[in-house]
């Protein structure tokens, strides 16, 4: 039914069910109902599904009256506590029943009450249960059920070794992610009905035991996998002669397999050993006679590679065959060869070397996966003449191949969805067949050496492309033109090529939601269009040609994450309306931008990342930063910013990179500033979304009849072949006297400030010493005053630390010679006096470091602080009459003038008043000019 509208919470109220007595199967899940009354109309009612309802343990009186009742499912509903078996009993018809996740601790029966001989089938999955071994034991009352499925309880307790052996006639047990107890192997061995026993996630650790399990005989499924079991498999396990799926991956097992009792289990047609430490001889020779085999699965294993196999050709044709990230494999198998029957090849990660395996595809015919990706094969890719109809996906992807991209892909696999070429060697152009290919959604032919223009065949025939990846490339030209229309399209990423032209406004008709056109050579404005791109969450336009003013039409973007608009020739100012509460970053850096900071970003409380640097910005820095509360990265570097440091810098907790350098602020350094945690935060490292990456080993149910192509295919959608997003977060940031481009991962363990060439004044602030975390402190270039403060010694993180052409006095603190990790340091043209530590790090420093301090002593400097003789008289740090030893150069300038001026005007004076003197004057300047 699922009516989200219905207030009325009791099902009675709502249908009269009386209007449906021949009623078999009725579905009342995803409402809100809270009671239901005493049902007796459908007398013939056989399923009945209350799922995803608000029910309490009152629910079952209502239903005595379904006596016909053989499916009930109860999930997802509000169910608490015991529930008493008097009412179960009622539906003496009643096959299969369904409690999971609710709050179930056990059932009750009274004496009186016999055993259910009907139900066969019991859900209890996620039923938070606050004691599993009661519960379990309870069940005694369901002494005929079959399958039971208890998974997802793995809180207060676990299931003994014997406290299931009641349930004689159990056929299907799944007990994933619940807890067993460490001896529960041993005990599972009295339920001799056994076909389906699953143990994932289940905490089994240790040895796997001798007796118990193994007298299984009727086991059909195992499946152990993502536990800690060790050491090698017992000899044992050949005796479960029955098994045709054993699932013992991601676990610690070791051995070689050729010799392990797997290969005496003739029977099996599934083997997962995945995320072992096996040893896999690559022949598979001892395996050879299993003819029933399907499906294997060798992932992350030591593969060991025979010679002299003769001709030993297997009785088996598989239809799986997985083998990625083992080491020692470097060829392919040579069984392959006799294969036929191949729907998925699952190879990535095994540094494979040889040519093109074009043999593999002609013969199997019948291939829907084929993965050789992040492999070294060599050579043309050469497809077969013969059309697979059924290839979905193709991935070649990081080896090394070269030539031409074959022209004939299209018609060969003509229903193609993912294609992945990428990081090859491939050259010339991407073919114009491409437009044949009208079922792709993915293509990724990145990092290559192709080159020409953009087949418009591909933008106009791809109408279901969804993804496309053409960067690093050499490709030119227009990318496409204006009547392009791609209706599927939300990935495109363009960047690194040498694109040209103005941006298309015909992209506006694309979803899109990502768009990287970044290092092409673009020119033109950025279209208003663009405002209509209104799904756009990552925007990459940086390193281009674009001129023009920011649309204000960029404001209707609301859900835009990240946009990067760097290193162009944009000018004019940011849009104030430009708000996007959902932004993160944002890259504005290297254009003509200019204007004040009005209300543009005031909103944007989860920006992480702002860099303006090198523009044109003016005006004081707004207050309203401190509303900023997710900012870690704030870089306002070259601009003309003026003003003072506003103090709600100190208000973002999450800062850790500031740099403000080279603008016009003046005031002091805020004391606040040593109360910022300069955190490490995992949202400013990288940005990457990928598709789920689920294992493709999936338990599988033959019982269940689940089709090899809905869970074995390794489709694009199971694994990391198509990132949307592969391109981590940079910021560039000056230490170390240098400028470093800090990405990825490596930018979260980065920190520093940077208020360097500015006219701030005043002392440096004690309490920055608290920054235990700062790895760059630039203070340089400006007016400050003081001391060194001793608490820098504190700054055990600290690589670079420039405190050069200030009015500094004083000593260097010797504490600094603790920091083992400073690099650089310059407290170069100051007025610091004494002794040079000479301790640790100060050992690599040279002159340049000191030089501008002229009573500095000790090495690297040439001035010796033990030479005798007489001693220049040190000024006073604390002479506030002379600047801290500094001569008031404003009063010598005016003294000097005045004075030059006086001698100027008053010898004239003299000699015009004074004959005598004039006569005087007059002979003795002729005298001197005849001796010249």
């Amino acid at each position: 039914m699922g009516n989200d509208d219905i207030t009325n919470g009791d099902i009675l109220s709502v249908l009269n069910l009386n209007d449906f007595i021949n009623l078999k199967k009725l579905d009342l899940s995803d409402n809100q109902f809270r009671s239901s009354g005493t049902i007796y109309g459908p007398k013939y009612l056989k399923v009945l599904n209350l799922q995803s309802n608000s029910f309490d343990n009152h629910i079952f009186s209502s239903l005595q009256g379904l006596s016909s009742l053989t499916s009930l499912d109860l999930s997802w509903n509000e169910l608490k506590g015991t529930i008493e078996m008097k009412y179960l009993h009622a539906l003496s018809n009643l096959e299969e029943l369904d409690l999971s996740n609710n709050e179930i601790d056990n059932f009750t029966t009274p004496i009186d009450i016999r055993s259910m001989p009907s139900l066969q089938v019991l859900k209890l999955d996620d039923v938070s249960v606050s004691n599993i071994s009661n519960m379990v034991q309870s069940l005694r009352v369901f002494s005929y059920l079959k399958h039971f499925y208890f998974r997802n309880n793995y809180i207060n307790g676990n299931i003994g070794p014997y406290e299931l052996r009641h349930l004689r006639s159990l056929e299907r047990l799944f007990l994933d992610n619940s807890a067993v107890g460490g001896n529960f192997l041993q005990g599972i061995g009295a339920t001799t009905s056994l076909k389906i026993l699953s143990l994932t996630k289940c905490g089994l650790n240790g040895t796997l035991p001798v007796r118990g399990w193994c007298e299984l005989k009727n086991l059909q499924e195992l499946n152990l996998s993502w536990n800690e079991c060790e050491g090698i498999l017992p000899s044992c396990v050949a005796n479960m002669t029955s098994l045709r799926l054993i699932d013992l991956s991601h676990n610690k097992l070791t051995g070689n397999i050729a010799s392990s009792p797997l290969s005496k289990l003739t029977s099996l047609e599934y083997l997962s050993i995945s995320s072992n430490n096996f040893k896999v001889p690559i022949s598979f020779k001892t395996f050879f006679n299993h003819s029933n085999f399907k499906f294997i699965f060798l992932e992350n294993n030591e593969i060991i590679n025979e010679n002299g196999l003769g001709n030993w050709v297997p009785n088996f044709q598989l239809e799986v065959f997985s083998m990625s990230n083992s080491s020692g494999c470097p060829t392919l198998p040579n069984f392959f060869y006799y294969q036929s029957n191949l729907r998925i090849l699952y190879l990535p990660k095994n540094n494979i070397q040889g040519n093109f395996p074009t043999w593999l595809l002609e013969n199997n015919t019948r291939f829907r996966g084929f993965y050789l990706r992040d492999n070294a094969f060599t050579g043309p890719l050469k497809l077969p003449t013969n059309t697979n109809t059924d290839m979905e996906t193709f991935d070649v992807s990081n080896n090394k191949l070269s030539g031409h991209i074959p022209t004939n892909i299209a018609s060969v696999f003509p229903n193609l969805v993912a294609l992945n070429m990428s990081t090859n060697m491939f050259d010339g152009c991407v073919p114009s067949s491409f437009g044949g290919l009208k079922s792709v959604k993915y293509i990724d032919l990145s990092a290559n050496n192709l080159s020409g223009m953009m087949p418009q065949e591909l933008v106009v025939g791809c109408f279901s492309l969804f993804f496309f990846k053409i960067s690093d490339n050499k490709l030119r030209g227009q990318i496409f033109p204006e009547s392009t229309n791609l209706p599927s399209l939300k990935y495109l990423y363009l960047e690194n090529n040498e694109f040209s032209g103005t941006i298309p406004s015909s992209l506006s008709t694309s979803p899109l939601v990502v768009l990287d056109i970044s290092n092409n050579h673009f020119s033109g404005r950025i279209p208003s269009s663009m405002g209509n791109m209104t799904r756009l969450e990552q925007v990459s336009m940086s390193n281009n040609q674009l001129e023009g003013p920011i649309p204000v039409e960029i404001c209707n973007l609301n859900s835009l994450f990240l946009l990067d608009l760097s290193e162009n020739k944009l000018c004019g100012s940011v849009p104030s309306c430009f708000n996007p509460s959902s932004i993160s970053h944002v890259y504005l850096n290297n254009n003509q931008l200019e204007g004040e900071l009005t209300y543009a970003f005031h909103n944007s409380s989860s920006l992480v990342t702002l860099d303006l640097r090198k523009n044109k910005f003016t005006g004081s820095i707004p207050q309203w930063i401190g509303n900023l509360s997710s900012m870690s990265i704030i870089l306002l570097r070259d601009n003309h910013f003026e003003g003072r440091i506003p103090h709600q810098f100190c208000e973002m907790k999450k800062l850790s990179m500031i740099d403000l350098s080279f603008n016009s602020l003046s005031g002091q350094i805020p004391f606040c500033f040593s109360n910022l945690t300069l955190e490490v935060t995992k949202k400013k490292s990288v940005l990457v979304v990928e598709f789920d990456s689920s294992s493709i080993s999936s338990f599988i149910s033959y019982m269940d009849k689940v089709e090899l192509e809905r869970d074995y295919h390794v489709s694009f959608q199971k694994t990391e072949d198509f990132k949307l997003t592969d391109v981590p977060i940079t910021v560039t940031f000056v230490t170390k006297g240098n400028s470093y481009s800090y990405k990825g991962s490596i930018l979260s363990y980065m920190s520093g400030i940077d208020l360097s060439s500015n006219k701030l004044h005043g002392e440096i602030p004690d309490g920055l010493g608290k920054l235990s975390e700062i790895h760059a402190l630039n203070f340089s270039h400006n007016n400050l005053t003081g001391t060194i403060p001793a608490t820098f010694s504190n700054l055990l993180q600290l690589e670079s630390l420039d405190l050069s052409y200030n009015n500094l006095g004083g000593r260097i603190p010797t504490g600094l010679s603790e920091l083992n990790a400073l690099a650089v340091f310059s407290v170069a043209h100051n007025n610091l006096t004494g002794m040079i530590p000479e301790k640790g790090q100060f050992g690599t420093f040279d002159e340049g470091s000191y030089q501008g301090n002229p009573y500095l002593c000790g090495r690297p400097l040439p001035v010796d602080c033990t030479s005798t003789g007489p001693k220049p008289v040190l000024p006073s740090a604390d002479d506030e009459s002379e600047e801290h030893g500094f001569m008031d150069m404003e009063f010598f300038y005016i003294s000097f003038v005045i004075s030059y001026i006086s001698v100027v005007l008053c010898i004239p004076t003299v000699l015009y008043i004074n004959p005598h003197w004039r006569r005087a004057w007059f002979h003795f300047m002729e005298v001197h000019i005849i001796q010249f």
